[in-house]
Order: C-alpha cells, then sequence, then structure tokens
C-alpha cells in the first residue's frame, strides 16, 4: 500500500489542475466576445490565436522545465508551475482587455509543467511494463478532472463570466499547497542528471531523444495526433452553439460526461485492453474508433445523437497512453523528464497549429461568407489526419529499449 502512495499523490495532482483547466472551458466563447465584443465566429477565431500563444510557450520551454526536472527534481517544478498557474488565472480574471488575455496565456504556457513533469513522475516510479497502464491512470486522473472542472464552470458561468477563472486560481493554489506536504520527490542521485543547455531546448532535445531507435516516426505520429485531437478542446464549446444551440451549462454538462468516459477507458479498460491486445494494436484501435468517431461528429445534426457518440469517442482514447507507454519504454531511466519534456514540446507545437487549423475551418464554415454552414468540418479534417497516422504507425518498426547505467 505504501508504494502506491507517491502515484496517488500525483493523480490527485492532475485531477485538481484538470479542474481548473476545465473550469474556464464553458465560459470562453461568451468571455472573448465581452471583452472584443465581436461575433461567435471571430471570438472563435481569438480562442484560437489565444491558445496558440499558449502552446508556443509551451514549445519553447517544456524541454527547459523537463530538463530542470531531472536536475532539480520533479517537487519543485511541480509546486512552482502550480504557483504560477494561480497567478495566471487571477490575471485572467481581472482581464479587461484582450491583450491581458494574452499575456495571461504567455504567462501560463511558460508556467503549464504539471502534465509533462507529472509523466515524468511517473516513469521515475513505474516499472517498463506499468508505465503504459500508468499513463493511462493519468489520462484517468485527467478525464475525472474534467467531469467535475466544465460541470461546475458551467454552474459558475451563472455568476458571471470571471467566476470561473476565480476558482480555477484558488484551484491551482491549493493543489501546490496541498503538494507541498503530501509530494515526496522521485529524484535521487542515481538518475539525476546534470542540466546542460544544449539539450534543454526543443531542438537540442529533440536531437538527443530523437536517435534513440524508432522514435521519430513515432514522435511524428503524436504530433499529427495531437492535431487532430485538439477538434475536442479547440472547438466544441464553439461547435455546440453553432450547432446544438446549446449555453455555457450544456457545454460544460457534455465535457463532464466526455470526462467521465475517458476517466473510465483510461482508468478501468486500459490495463484489460493492453493484457489482451498490447500496446501497439491498442493504438490501432484507438486511432482506428477517433476515425470513426470524428467522421459522425463532421455530419451530425442531434445534440442528443452527440451526447450518446461520447462513449465512442472516449473509447478512441486508449490510443495516447498506448502510444507514449512505447516511447517511455524505449528511454532510459535518466531521460525520462527530458522524453517527457519533449512529448510536451510536440504536442505543444501541434496546438500551436491545432487552434488556428480548427478555428479557422470553423470560422470558414459557419462565417455569413461560408459556401456551406457546416460546423462539424473541423472533425472531418481530424478524421483524415488520424488516417495518417495509421498509416504511419502500422509501417513503424519496434522500438528496442536502451539502458543508462
Amino acid at each position: 500500500m505504501k508504494s502506491n502512495l507517491p502515484l496517488t499523490f500525483i493523480l490527485i495532482t492532475v485531477v485538481i489542475d484538470a479542474m481548473g483547466i476545465g473550469l474556464i472551458m464553458p465560459v470562453m466563447p461568451e468571455l472573448i466576445q465581452e471583452v472584443e465584443g465581436r461575433d461567435l465566429a471571430m471570438a472563435a477565431v481569438w480562442g484560437g490565436v489565444l491558445t496558440t500563444i499558449f502552446a508556443a510557450m509551451q514549445f519553447l520551454f517544456g524541454p527547459t522545465i523537463g530538463s530542470l526536472s531531472d536536475r532539480c527534481g520533479r517537487r519543485p517544478v511541480l509546486l512552482w508551475s502550480l504557483v504560477f498557474m494561480a497567478f495566471d488565472y487571477v490575471l485572467m480574471a481581472v482581464a479587461g482587455t484582450i491583450w491581458l488575455l494574452v499575456i495571461g496565456r504567455l504567462i501560463g504556457g511558460i508556467t503549464a509543467a504539471t502534465q509533462s513533469t507529472a509523466s515524468a513522475y511517473v516513469a521515475d516510479i513505474s516499472t517498463p511494463e506499468q508505465k503504459a497502464v500508468n499513463f493511462g491512470r493519468i489520462g484517468a486522473a485527467f478525464g475525472i478532472g474534467f467531469v467535475f472542472g466544465p460541470m461546475l464552470g458551467g454552474v459558475l458561468a451563472e455568476f458571471g463570466t470571471r467566476a470561473p477563472f476565480w476558482a480555477a486560481a484558488i484551484l491551482a493554489g491549493t493543489n501546490a499547497i496541498f503538494g507541498y506536504f503530501v509530494l515526496p520527490e522521485t529524484v535521487t542521485d542515481k538518475i539525476r542528471r546534470k542540466f546542460e543547455w544544449r539539450r534543454a531546448n526543443p531542438l537540442g532535445a529533440f536531437k538527443s531523444i530523437g536517435s534513440l531507435p524508432g522514435l521519430k516516426r513515432l514522435m511524428l505520429i503524436q504530433f499529427v495526433y495531437t492535431i487532430a485531437f485538439f477538434v475536442y478542446p479547440g472547438v466544441w464549446a464553439y461547435f455546440g452553439v453553432a450547432r446544438f444551440d446549446w449555453g455555457p451549462g450544456m457545454i460544460g454538462l457534455s465535457l463532464g460526461i466526455f470526462g467521465i468516459g475517458i476517466a473510465v477507458v483510461q482508468g478501468l479498460l486500459m490495463r484489460p485492453i493492453l493484457d489482451r491486445i498490447g500496446e501497439r494494436k491498442a493504438v490501432i484501435l484507438g486511432l482506428s474508433i477517433d476515425i470513426l468517431a470524428f467522421g459522425v461528429l463532421g455530419f451530425i445534426t442531434s445534440g442528443w445523437l452527440a451526447l450518446a457518440l461520447i462513449p465512442l469517442t472516449a473509447l478512441g482514447s486508449i490510443a495516447g497512453p498506448a502510444l507514449q507507454g512505447i516511447m517511455s519504454r524505449t528511454a532510459s531511466d535518466d531521460q525520462q523528464g527530458e522524453l517527457q519534456g519533449l512529448v510536451a514540446s510536440i504536442a505543444a507545437v501541434a496546438t500551436i497549429i491545432a487552434p488556428l487549423l480548427v478555428t479557422q475551418t470553423f470560422y470558414y464554415f459557419t462565417s455569413d461568407t461560408a459556401p456551406v454552414y457546416m460546423p462539424g468540418a473541423p472533425f472531418l479534417v481530424s478524421a483524415f489526419l488520424t488516417v495518417g497516422c495509421v498509416l504511419l504507425f502500422v509501417q513503424t518498426p519496434r522500438p528496442t529499449r536502451i539502458r543508462t547505467y
């Protein structure tokens, strides 16, 4: 029982972090319209810009923070990230112009290392065989946070568009205090790695980690898949308004149901699925399910049918942890922070491209000048990209584990 406590601590950290993120999603369309005085289509464009700024900062600073966690430890990186995250939410809560929101996303992107550092932490305490399952538990914890976050955000939206940001700030600050007292350090002198600036940047980290056999193509798949999957956080709120005329409460409820689905799949079904079919087949199965779900959402017109489709879309989430498990088992123990930082940077680059791609597609097919009104068009783009991921993955050789002693 005692050996499971560190994993329990980090999963609670991820749950609370996800709640903070999910809280603000239902109000973003209204907040941007309130600040800018524009229509929904233009609010979606600005939403994409803010997300791209956030992702650009993650790309630039992700490997640096990951390498710092390899040198200084996971604990201080996690705690300081949460402190600055709380400050970021406070800034966005009082922002009266779009430019203050931009500054908030700059700060938030630099310090949002919780997810990648949490993944490195889990890698530290997991055997190679446990990693995919434990990465699935991180995904499940994130899903649980999304169950409560968006639903609570929808409720708090009744008190104004700023209320969820104050709640997110309180959650992040409380989480930092909680972590200070209960989160043990996992980086020991045995696996501590010297900090080197030549590796603590996206290009240097890619050169170092990318030299491991089989990882380059896996990282390319991770990159394209992240772009495709971003259609959910990128346009779901705007899609719900445009296609189903949902308000913040219904958007929050739908995201909460999606979070429940991911939590069940990655928390309860991930291990039996991996035991039965293995990591590689799990990746292919998850990607195939995503293609089907994206295709249906591209043309769907019933909000209740969209809700009924959520269990299928959630089942597709097995692809991410399985792919991450394959990559993590390839890197050595003293490279886990660097690897997870690089994975975060790859995801960040994808997230720089993804919001612009999906929101511009949404704008093109929902604006007054749209050739045909089709709010689901971004999902069709994601389906096409995911087909490419499957084709790449089936041609990828099995990577081999390289250890450092």
